[in-house]
């Protein structure tokens, strides 16, 4: 299958990123309002305004001409960052009343936690739909077949094994596993399993498997080397949907943290992460395999967006939550010129990270390869 062209690629990833950034910002903005608080402004993108109209409340709602992100400016604020503006103070007792600065810390700590919240809202409502259109599998650990030369073959497991746990985690359905063992190439990992009624257990080494998809993209995943005994799926009533879906999105949520924290310890390449690039290529490829693909495909982003603005880095909402949190046990806020610095060396930081991840992103689409053949 051919790659998706560069203008299908762009409106992909535009029809992706848009509305989960829109999302994000509407969830801090509801609850700003629900909390007294008046929104100057409210940005799709960074930068220069494209389009945008003033409602009756005085909120500006805009499209900028960088639509990498996006934003709420709540009375009182500076900068997108949320920086406070030492002018609210002079402000009439009424209009003081609205801004951000004013509000207890547990109502601020609300309105920054509302954004992530509502990324997690909005891919747990995707998968409720999902289950209750086309089920959940319920396919058993009951191991069927055994690959030549896998993890599973040289550990010993035999068809008709029953895999019970995975270093120590109950396995319950086949899917379990997967999403285990696909993040954890190359690790040694304890496999317990039941055999005609005897608990055995085996330590066996993820191998690696390494294959092309349809579009020329390498993958590589952890593989035990196992087959299932029978596949099988079953409708889901309204009544169980609900757990169904949260236990789907806390899958993905616990795949999500897991690799992250392997590319703290170094058991992850950083070569293995993408960016703004490598999310507008995965968007188009996935659009054009169709509407499921690709609204799944926003399922993990919006996880994956919620998740990474939790993280206690200035300049990302987990950032403020820390120092919400500081503030609470100080009963005092941390000082401007502390944080005016933390949230300068946070951009430094995802400045870099972007670097990094662009640089990935483009070797993957082989343009440094591409460079050194005409240098070549």
């Amino acid at each position: 299958m051919q790659s998706p062209g560069f203008l299908l690629t762009i409106a992909a990833f535009l029809l992706m990123l848009g509305p989960l950034v829109f999302i994000h910002e509407l969830g801090h903005y509801f609850v700003g309002r629900w909390c007294g608080i008046k929104a100057d402004v409210f940005s799709i993108g960074f930068g220069r305004e494209i389009a945008g109209w003033t409602d009756k409340r005085g909120t500006r709602w805009k499209l900028s001409l960088l639509p990498l992100g996006g934003y709420v400016r709540f009375a009182g604020d500076m900068s997108p960052a949320g920086l406070s503006d030492p002018a609210w103070l002079a402000l009439p007792p009424e209009e003081r009343a609205k801004t951000f600065q004013s509000k207890p810390v547990w109502q601020r700590a609300l309105v920054v936690l509302a954004g992530p919240f509502a990324n997690f809202l909005l891919a747990f409502l995707i998968l409720l739909g999902f289950v209750v259109a086309y089920g959940q599998s319920t396919t058993t650990t009951e191991v069927g077949t055994i690959q030549p030369n896998s993890a599973a073959a040289t550990a010993g497991l035999q068809p008709g094994d029953r895999i019970t746990a995975l270093n120590g985690r109950s396995m319950d359905k086949f899917d379990d596993m997967v999403f285990y063992i696909v993040i954890r190439a190359g690790q040694q990992v304890r496999v317990d399993f039941d055999r005609d009624g005897q608990k055995l257990s085996r330590n066996v080494v993820i191998g690696t498997d390494r294959s092309k998809d349809k579009f020329g993209n390498v993958q590589e995943r952890g593989l035990l080397g196992v087959g299932p005994a029978a596949p099988s799926a079953a409708p889901v009533s309204l009544l169980d949907a609900p757990g169904v879906a949260f236990r789907y999105a806390s899958d993905i949520v616990g795949v999500t943290a897991t690799t992250l924290g392997q590319l703290v310890i170094g058991q992850r390449s950083v070569k293995d992460m993408s960016g703004i690039v490598g999310m507008a290529k995965t968007s188009g490829e996935q659009l054009t395999l169709g509407w499921v693909a690709f609204v799944y495909l926003a399922v993990f982003i919006s996880i994956n967006l919620g998740f990474i603005n939790l993280l206690p880095i200035p300049m990302l909402d987990g950032g403020h939550l820390l120092f919400y949190a500081i503030e609470a046990v100080r009963r005092r806020p941390v000082s401007p010129e502390i944080q005016e610095w933390a949230f300068r060396g946070g951009l430094a930081a995802i400045l870099m990270l972007f670097l990094v991840v662009t640089f990935n992103d483009l070797g993957k689409i082989g343009l440094w390869q591409h460079l050194a053949g005409l240098i070549g």
